[in-house]
Formats: C-alpha cells, structure tokens, sequence
C-alpha cells in the first residue's frame, strides 16, 4: 500500500489514481494524519501531494519531522518536495519567472526516479515557489532554463522530490517515473488486481453485514448493479434490490432497467414505482443543491419503507464511487455539488450503509464488473446521475418539461449510437434550460424551450474535455430534435471543459 498525503492539491486524486493504474493499492489521506498513525497502517511508501499554499506562510500545512524517520521511501511532488527540503533543512522561496504549464527538463542523473529516461524531457508544471537550496545529502536530478532545483534525491534514505507533476499526463514520462518510485524505491508488487479487489470487497462485507439481510437501491448503471453483485456474492440470498422509479428517468428506462436485471441475475428485484413522490416534493424548488438534497432523501425514505417490509433488514446497498465523496466535498476538498448518494443523504437513516465501490473510481469498477462477468452493454453505459433529469431541467422540474427532456434526449442518443460513437463518449445527453426563445417555424412566431446538447471524453469524470462531434451529427439531432419535440425551437451545443465546468449542469 502506498498511502498519499493530501495537502489539498487539485492533482492529489489524480495520484491516487496513477499510483493504483501501476497495480499498486493506494489510499488518499489528510495531510495532518498523526505519524503513528501512518505508521500503524504499514506503507510501502509515503508520496506527499501539491497544495494550493506556500511552504513559507505562517499557516500553510506542515507535517511532522517524524515522518521522515519512518524508515519508508517518500516522494513529495509540488508542494511536497518543497515541505521536504524546508522540514529537512533546505531553503524555499518565491520563483522570479513562474512555470505553468509543459516545461523543458534537463535529467543530471538517472540512478533514481528518472532510470530509462531521455536526457531532455517535458513535464507538467504549476508552481511560484521552488526550491533554492537542497537538504544536506540530497542531490539534485533534474533542472529547467528557470529553476535549477526541479527534482532532487536522497537514494540511501529514500527521499525523493520532484517540482513537476508526474501524475499528469502531459508529463512525457511520468508514469516511468511513479512506477521507479513504487517498484524501485518502494519495492512494490503489482498486486491490484481486478481479483484482488473483488475478494477484499466481499470479505470485507461479511465482515460488515454478517447474518442480517440488507437491500441494494439498484439504479441500472454498472456501479449500483457491481454493488449488488459483490454484495450477492458475500451474503447470497440475504439481499433484495430495490429499484425506486422516481419519475426522473429517461425514455423507457425503468421497463428496460426492470427486463436487463431479470435476464441477468438471480437477486430479488423489487420494483417501486414513486414519480408521483417525487415530484410533488419537487414543485416549485429551483435551486440545485436542493434539488439533490430533497431526492437523496426520498430515496432513503423510500429504501427504509421497503426494507421494513423484509425481516432483520439492516443495511442499504449503494453504488457510490470515489468521485461521488470527492465532489461532495471533504476535508481538504471544497464542496462542487453534493451527490444524493453523499452529500444528499439525510443526517438521520435507520439503514447502515454498505459501499463497496466508495474507494474505487468508474474506471476500476468497469474492470470489476467485467471480471465479475457482467454483461458488456452495461459495463459501459454511460453513467446516468442519481437525480436524474431533475438536474438536467434547469429551474422547476414540471411534468411538462420532463417530457420534452425525454423525447429530445432520446434523439441525441439514438443518432449517437447509430453515429457509432457510444463507446467514444463518457456522457451524452440533453439539458433543458427552463426558459423561452424566439423562433420562426411554419411562417409563425414561436416562444418555446431550448435544447443544450452536452457531450464530454474522459477518464473518469474528475476532468473532461467537451467532445468535438461531427457537424452533420449535431445537424441532424437539431433538426430531429425540432421536428420531432414539441415545445422545442432552438439547439444549442455546450462546449466548456471540466474544469471550469462540471459535466451535469447541476
């Protein structure tokens, strides 16, 4: 195990992330995690995150001088190489000329961290402080025409720091040079395996769930539907499904969730039909945070209803990723929208949650699911949030103008698929701003609805990019869209990345 100090980074996920693409298991913690602690969970290796802050400011985060002395290799990267050097008796100060951005490298040693890589290299870099002056034994590997100190060493001890963010792609070989600290230095095996992560799971639900039966709130994407799986796998016929249709659904969505779970599994399934609920409780609520906190309790309202209906039902099931508790705020992390399943859930629940997926990002639980023989069409659904269009209706969620999002949604996905381009994608869908525009069709002056169309690529919804679809594409899902959904006479094409935008609209 490898665990990484969170100093509040925007890239501290994301090392986490590379760390375990290497088959090493990796845990994100809070950078002020008491030294014994971390020594208690036995690491193989410590890596220190970025930051937003200066090393030097009075009320920047700092750890303890133990933790150097815990006798496991350490590589601080940004913000943490410069924690190194200030804690071990270098110098730090602000950069005359800032880097941001690729930056040239010039590689003095590869004994260490940079071992079968070029002389000159490109790396991603975000920093106004560097190092000035390095820790007594510490060699410096690596500079660039403005910094002198971009990487340095200390092999016999096993300290390392780089200034550049090896955990970014558009660093030219930074994966070589996380996978020299993690089988070279740490001495790592690559044991996360898909295998590996199923058996821990189901072991670890035993342990949790014991005799008592538990029910799995099933939504049909792949994450609540792996959930169900492992947790089948651990307490057999002790778990029941629930599937809440909470009026929010697309297209015919709840019959073809309802029909794909009965043809491929042997769990109980229970249907709960509750749109009316839903959105009652829905009427007149604009604001988004709401919107997710009114359904994230209902669903667990709904849950606990059901479960009171099955005996010594204790526990609830549910799909939620890394991703989920990450954007639903934590410590070191700033809130962007709260989840349903997170930061949506009522403070009071009689059910104790089971999340077996809750460490694991949609990448690594795609994995599992297709080592838990899942079939390839729902492995690779694309996600579908929680709330469903709720979020995708701009201002008040009407019956009305669920409808519309429906029909105009069902086109962008039929014209996506039959473009071939389903796989390509990571989301594709259609928002519905609750407002007018003007239109002319048939000689007459219309006031009706717009469509956005939003399509992203990514690797796992932390970032993404907008997708550059082909323009006699989008020709025909608008006109599709406006000829075929009425109340609708303009499309629009959404085009901002994440960041500065989030994929959903809310």
């Amino acid at each position: 195990m490898i665990l990484v100090l969170d100093f509040g980074g925007q890239y501290a996920q994301l090392i986490a992330r590379r760390v375990r693409e290497a088959r090493v298991y990796s845990e994100l913690i809070p950078y002020d995690t008491p030294v014994e602690e971390i020594r208690a969970r036995n690491p193989e290796g410590i890596i220190l995150s970025g930051g937003p802050c200066s090393v030097y400011e009075d009320d920047a985060p700092r750890v303890e001088p133990e933790l150097f002395d815990l006798g496991v290799p350490i590589l601080g990267i940004c913000y943490g190489m410069q924690l190194m050097a200030l804690v071990l008796g270098g110098e730090v100060g602000a950069v005359q000329i800032r880097e941001y951005g690729r930056s040239d490298i010039v590689v003095k040693s590869h004994d260490g961290l940079f071992a079968g890589t070029p002389d000159r290299q490109k790396a991603w870099t975000s920093h106004g402080d560097a190092v000035f002056a390095v820790p007594e034994g510490f060699e410096v590997t690596a500079e660039t025409p403005s910094v002198p100190i971009i990487a340095f060493e200390e092999r016999e001890k096993g300290r390392y720091g780089v200034q550049f963010h090896p955990e970014v792609r558009h660093t030219d070989y930074g994966l070589e040079i996380l996978k020299n600290f993690l089988f070279e230095a740490c001495e790592c095996r690559p044991e996360w395996t898909p295998v590996n992560i199923i058996n821990d799971a189901v072991e670890k639900i035993r342990e949790q769930v014991g005799g008592a039966r538990a029910i799995c709130g099933l939504s049909g994407g792949v994450d609540s539907a792996t959930a169900a799986m492992l947790v089948h796998r651990a307490i057999g016929d002790n778990l029941t499904c629930v599937f809440v249709d909470h009026g929010l659904l697309r297209h015919n969505e709840a019959e073809q969730v309802v029909e794909a779970f009965a043809q491929n599994s042997d769990v109980p399934l229970i249907h709960v039909n509750s749109s009316g609920r839903f959105l009652d409780k829905l009427a007149g609520v604009t604001d988004p945070e709401a919107k997710r906190k009114i359904i994230g309790e209902e669903f667990i309202r709904t849950f606990e209803e059901e479960a009171g209906n099955i005996d010594d039902a204790k526990f609830l099931v549910q799909g939620t990723l890394y991703s989920d508790v990450i954007e639903s705020g934590t410590r070191d992390a700033a809130r962007i929208k709260s989840h349903h399943n997170v930061g949506g859930l009522p403070e009071v629940m009689d059910l104790d949650l089971v999340e077996p997926l809750r460490n694991l990002f949609k990448d690594e639980v795609r994995v599992v699911a297709a080592e838990l023989g899942m079939p390839e069409q729902l492995v690779w659904r694309q996600p579908f949030p929680g709330p469903g269009l709720a979020i995708r209706v701009i201002g008040e969620v009407t019956a009305e103008r669920l409808e519309i999002l429906r029909r105009a949604d069902a086109v962008l996905q039929d014209e996506i698929r039959s473009a071939g381009l389903y796989r390509e994608l990571w989301q594709s869908f259609a928002v519905l701003p609750a407002i007018h525009s003007v239109g002319v069709m048939g000689d007459a002056r219309t006031y009706a609805y717009p469509i956005v169309i939003r399509a992203v690529t990514s690797d796992d919804a932390m970032t993404a990019d907008w997708a550059r679809l082909p323009y006699d594409l989008l020709e025909r899902v608008s006109n599709r869209i406006i000829n075929e959904v009425p109340g609708v006479n303009r499309v629009a094409l959404d085009i901002t990345s994440k960041p500065p935008g989030t994929i959903e609209w809310e």
